[in-house]
């Protein structure tokens, strides 16, 4: 694994704004950078990365099947006790699930490590799926990049292999909050797809959603609202009037409401319970757990519930060295040993593996210059040669 400077294409904001990529800058700062790339070797890619991803999903569903027979495993991950039965019949009957990703610290010289699993609402997905694929393409055409490479990345044909399999009766709706770009660019693109794919489809606010007098969610035309990509998170969701509605909706959702246990950073700490020792887990605990003091004095903090880095504390030798100020925490936190991300002439870089339909399916690598990844943490290009 290696971090390789390159010329960036004169006119890539004009091929980003020709394929509907209008998020590629934060505030000016380029978000998409393609200054640099990463390179890996196959074997990375197929050992440390391909393999590891589908053995940890496995591994994660043994806990969703221990959670959900266990009360006090809900309440642990403070998941409201009004969705307990909700979320384990959500599990019992088997919802799909579409995509998740989970992110490492890999530096190419040993096993990657678990960080978290963003299992319910991921973005970066057509960053990686479509804009870096271009990228690749067109940068060996203009021999910026060597001859030959590839790239870890077939997100978008699993998306369409996975899409018709969802069970979606009539159309797919598919949903957002309003204030986010990179969300909106997120649904549209896994609409496209799913048009690709034979569904019909509908888009829309979640503030949009409304329910009818049957305690039915609908669309702005009033139609009924069977089966619902939302991203948005199942937590936020559990928090709202709204969301007492969904148990008798009768609608069926992207993400499944078991995918709230995965989502959770309590996650982490199960994990490690059942699988201590895994090449591929970081010893995790609950903060409260006595035995978190096998930790030490320098690990790191995070709440059950986070998003974009958001409330993570980096805690060393006692004392808080780095931390991003958020909402978050009011669940409870864990504790995650120290294994701090790979450092490129001081970019901080995190590898993310995609997941659809629990197939490993692709891969980005954000970077920053903070230990934390956050919200404008810029994407990075990579490719494999051998």
């Amino acid at each position: 694994m290696e971090r390789i400077p390159v010329a960036a294409r004169q006119d890539w904001k004009d091929t980003a704004r020709e394929h509907g990529f209008v998020f590629h800058s934060i505030d000016n700062d380029p978000y998409w950078d393609e200054t640099a790339y990463y390179k890996f070797s196959l074997r990375q890619i197929e050992d440390d990365l391909e393999a590891p991803s589908e053995e940890l999903e496995k591994l994660c569903f043994d806990v969703v099947e221990r959670v959900v027979g266990d009360r006090q495993l809900m309440k642990r991950l403070g998941i409201p006790e009004y969705y307990w039965d909700y979320v384990a019949n959500s599990w019992r009957q088997q919802d799909r699930n579409l995509y998740g990703r989970m992110d490492f610290a890999y530096d190419g010289k040993g096993p990657a490590k678990l960080l978290e699993y963003n299992a319910d609402t991921p973005t970066t997905l057509y960053e990686t799926s479509i804009f870096q694929w271009v990228w690749l393409e067109q940068a060996m055409e203009r021999e910026l990049i060597p001859a030959g490479c590839d790239q870890y990345n077939s997100v978008h044909e699993k998306l369409l292999e996975a899409l018709p399999q969802m069970g979606v009766h009539e159309v797919l709706h598919l949903a957002c909050a309003s204030d986010s770009e990179e969300d909106q660019g997120t649904i549209d693109y896994i609409a496209d797809c799913a048009r690709q794919a034979g569904l019909d489809t509908r888009t829309l606010l979640m503030d949009d959603i409304g329910i009818d007098e049957h305690g039915q969610f609908t669309d702005l035309d009033d139609r009924l609202i069977t089966d619902l990509f939302k991203l948005y998170p199942w937590e936020w969701i559990m928090a709202e009037d709204f969301g007492e509605n969904i148990a008798r909706s009768g609608a069926r959702f992207l993400e499944p409401p078991w995918k709230t246990i995965l989502s959770n950073k309590g996650l982490l700490p199960l994990l490690w319970e059942m699988f201590e020792g895994h090449p591929n887990l970081l010893p995790s605990y609950f903060e409260d757990d006595p035995k978190a003091s096998e930790l030490g004095d320098t690990y790191i903090r995070k709440p059950l519930y986070s998003r974009e880095g958001l409330n993570i504390s980096v805690v060393r030798d006692g004392r808080v060295d780095y931390s991003i100020d958020g909402p978050y925490g009011v669940e409870g936190h864990i504790l995650q040993a120290y294994n701090p991300l790979p450092n490129f002439d001081g970019n901080f870089a995190m590898t993310g593996c995609w997941l659809v339909a629990s197939q490993a399916a692709g891969m980005c690598v954000r970077e920053d210059k903070s230990l934390i990844t956050g919200d404008d943490s810029r994407f990075i290009p990579h490719v494999i040669i051998d």
